[in-house]
C-alpha cells in the first residue's frame, strides 16, 4: 500500500527553488513512492478534539519554471496521513506552539511527527545549545540588562539575539564602550520583558557559521560553512553570508556526536548544528536547511536519507 505523507510548511509558490530545502526532502519522498499532501499552519484544525486538517494533494517537478501543482483542498482526519513533516520557518510564536498541540493529538493517533511536536516545543534554538555546556562559548540567557551589561564588561566582545527568530535578523555585535548598547538592550528585552542570549563574540565566524546535519542520529561527514560579507558579522546566507561546503573538522564531528544521542532520544529526526570556530551556538529542530548546497557540492542524499528514516519507523 501507498503511504502518504503531508507536509506543514511556508507558502509553497513563494519558495527558492535552487536552495528550499523543504522541496528536497519532498522530491525525495515523492521518489520514494510516497503521495504528497500539501497544508499551511492555519488548514490545521481541532474539532470535538479530533485534530484534522485542509490538505491538497501534491505533485512536485524538479523544474525551476513549475514545481509544484496542487489538486482541490479537502478537510481529511490527521491520522490518515501516515507521516507529517512540520517545516514551517520561525518564528517560533503562539500560533507555531498552537500547531505542535495539534500535531501532537495526530501523532497520538498513529501519525508520525518530524519533529517530535513536544520537542519542537521544549528544544527552544538557542536555549537547547545550552545542555551541552563542553560545547558552548561563554554565554547567558536573561531579560536583566544588569546582568547583560555585566557579560559584556567581562567578555569585552558579545553578540546579543532574540531566542524566537532566524535568518540573522535582530542579531547585534556590541563591544564594550558601545554608546547604543542601553538602546539594543531596551530594544531586545523590551524593556527587561523578554528574554534574550548574549554569547562571547567568537572571531573564527570570518571563516564561517557552519551548519551541520544529523539525520536519525548520523551525523552527515560536509558541513555548509557561511562565510559573512565583507560588511557583515553574520554568516547567515539570509544575510547576505557565502555558502562554501567542507568536510567536518574533527572538533566539528566530536561536538556533533555529543549532540546526536540526544537528538534521537527527544524524536528530533532531522537538525542542524551550528558550529563557530569549535563551539556550538545553536541547535536548529524547527526547519533546518542547507541540504540543497551540501547535497550538490558532495552528492550526499540527506533527504534520501531522511526519508529513508522514516520509512523505517513507518514499517
Amino acid at each position: 500500500m501507498d503511504k502518504s505523507i503531508g507536509v506543514v510548511m511556508d507558502p509553497i509558490q513563494s519558495i527558492k527553488f535552487h536552495k528550499d530545502t523543504t522541496l528536497s526532502l519532498l522530491l525525495a519522498a515523492q521518489r520514494q513512492g510516497f503521495r504528497l499532501f500539501y497544508m499551511e499552519q492555519q488548514h490545521l484544525f481541532l474539532e470535538n478534539g479530533h485534530p484534522f486538517a485542509e490538505v491538497r494533494p501534491l505533485r512536485l517537478f524538479d523544474n525551476p519554471d513549475k514545481w509544484y501543482e496542487l489538486d482541490r483542498a479537502s478537510a481529511v482526519p490527521m491520522e490518515e496521513l501516515d507521516a507529517v513533516l512540520m517545516r514551517k520557518d520561525p518564528p517560533f510564536d503562539s500560533e507555531f506552539i498552537y500547531s505542535t498541540y495539534i500535531l501532537e493529538a495526530a501523532e497520538k493517533l498513529g501519525t508520525l511527527v518530524i519533529n517530535k511536536p513536544q520537542s519542537l516545543r521544549d528544544c527552544n534554538e538557542k536555549v537547547f545549545a545550552t545542555q551541552f555546556p563542553q560545547c558552548t562559548p561563554p554565554l547567558l540567557v536573561s531579560r536583566s540588562q544588569r546582568r547583560l551589561k555585566e557579560f559584556l564588561a567581562t567578555h569585552k566582545d558579545v553578540v546579543l539575539k532574540p531566542l524566537d527568530g532566524m535568518g540573522g535578523a535582530s542579531i547585534f555585535r556590541v563591544k564594550e564602550q558601545d554608546q547604543n548598547l542601553n538602546v539594543i538592550l531596551e530594544t531586545l528585552t523590551n524593556c527587561g520583558q523578554q528574554t534574550i542570549m548574549a554569547q562571547k563574540y567568537l572571531p573564527e565566524i570570518i571563516n564561517g557559521d557552519k551548519r551541520v546535519l544529523v539525520v536519525d542520529g548520523e551525523v552527515i561527514p560536509f558541513c555548509l560553512a557561511r562565510i559573512p560579507s565583507a560588511d557583515d558579522f553574520r554568516g547567515n546566507l539570509a544575510a547576505g553570508g557565502q555558502g562554501v561546503v567542507q568536510p567536518l573538522s574533527e572538533r566539528d564531528n566530536w561536538i556533533a556526536q555529543q549532540v546526536a544521542p540526544v537528538l534521537v532520544e527527544r524524536g528530533l529526526i532531522f537538525a542542524g548544528l551550528d558550529i563557530i570556530g569549535d563551539y556550538l551556538t545553536e541547535i536548529n529542530v524547527t526547519s533546518p536547511t542547507c541540504v540543497r548546497e551540501i547535497d550538490a557540492a558532495q552528492n550526499t542524499a540527506i533527504s534520501d536519507r531522511l526519508i529513508a528514516a522514516i520509512k523505517r519507523r513507518l514499517n
